[in-house]
């Protein structure tokens, strides 16, 4: 089940957080600052399934809506969470206003990248020394109105 995050999947998704994306993970303070609403244009889903499975985080600003996390918890991958939370966010964005989603993924991470162009996803850019290690990213769209060439 896609749910909207409560305080009390804060410290579920800090741990996620750092499983999954180790010297890049936002601190425990900052998922509590995006999950209790003291960041307005971050939302955090969670897929609930007698615990937390996984999470994503997107910002919508205006027209624009990045996709800023999501992770699947090792044992649930491959099972259809990361599809389920990115339709939320697609649904969350599309229903904020936006025309467009984006997101950046590590210019190494096959599988990811895989993924997203499989739903819709093109590449638009790229940010060199993106990461802490100094790692690029390849920056994603996808389309969701017609003023992007969705819809």
């Amino acid at each position: 089940m896609i749910r909207s995050a409560t305080p009390a999947d804060v410290v579920a998704i800090a741990d996620l957080e750092s499983d999954a994306l180790g010297v890049d993970a936002w601190s425990e303070g900052l998922v509590r600052e995006g999950v209790e609403g003291n960041l307005p244009t971050v939302h955090y889903v969670v897929a609930d399934d007698d615990g937390l499975a996984g999470y994503a985080v997107a910002s919508v600003v205006a027209d624009i809506a990045e996709l800023q996390r999501i992770a699947v918890r090792g044992d649930r991958r491959r099972g259809g969470v990361a599809t389920e939370l990115l339709d939320a966010v697609v649904s969350l964005a599309s229903d904020g206003g936006a025309d467009r989603l984006l997101l950046e993924v590590r210019d190494t991470n096959a599988p990811a990248l895989a993924f997203y162009a499989a739903r819709g996803f093109v590449e638009v850019d790229r940010r060199p020394r993106y990461y802490r290690d100094g790692s690029p990213a390849v920056v994603m769209r996808r389309a969701l109105g017609p003023a992007c060439g969705g819809g």
